[in-house]
């Protein structure tokens, strides 16, 4: 049983880390292992970000008192609250990908997110559907790639034409 002191200490640290976010995923960690944790953990940290077990209660007056009107309790299972200062993409993409082995034993689940900037709440369709994108980087890529394929196709004729000639 926490004391008065640590719940409002863990408000704190909640509405902390909120501040320094630009995404906030909530996921249910039931049934995972603790190394399994500290490996989402660790992902987490690599996206400059940290993943905070709270109390649904908790939570939802650490976001009360950040003027944000949600109930943690609509929330299942044990609640791990990821706050990344990434955009919501980037974030869901880890948060999904590291989730993906253990979907079928049903252990571990996105609840939904939170766009700290935009003030919206993203349910958990949103937030795996965000997932499922691929990197940035890979969209440029394949955008790259759509944009030369038409020239090289000109280029190819043109090059046919002049060897007909």
């Amino acid at each position: 049983m926490k004391t008065k002191a640590q719940k409002k200490e863990q408000i704190e640290t909640g509405k902390g880390e909120f501040d320094k976010s630009e995404t906030v995923v909530f996921t249910d960690f039931t049934g995972l292992s603790a190394n399994d944790l500290n490996v989402f953990r660790k992902l987490v940290r690599g996206l400059g970000g940290v993943m905070v077990v709270m109390k649904k209660r908790l939570l939802t007056l650490a976001l009360k008192e950040k003027g944000i009107d949600f109930d943690a309790k609509k929330l299942e299972g044990q609640v791990g609250v990821v706050f990344s200062p990434k955009d919501s993409v980037e974030t869901a993409n880890v948060v999904y990908q590291f989730g993906k082995p253990f979907r079928a034993k049903n252990i571990f689940n996105i609840l939904g997110g939170f766009e700290v900037k935009g003030k919206r709440f993203m349910e958990k369709a949103e937030v795996e559907t965000l997932g499922q994108l691929p990197s940035r980087e890979v969209l440029l890529g394949q955008l790259a790639f759509m944009l030369t394929v038409p020239i090289k196709k000109v280029l190819f004729v043109l090059n046919e034409k002049a060897k007909q000639q």
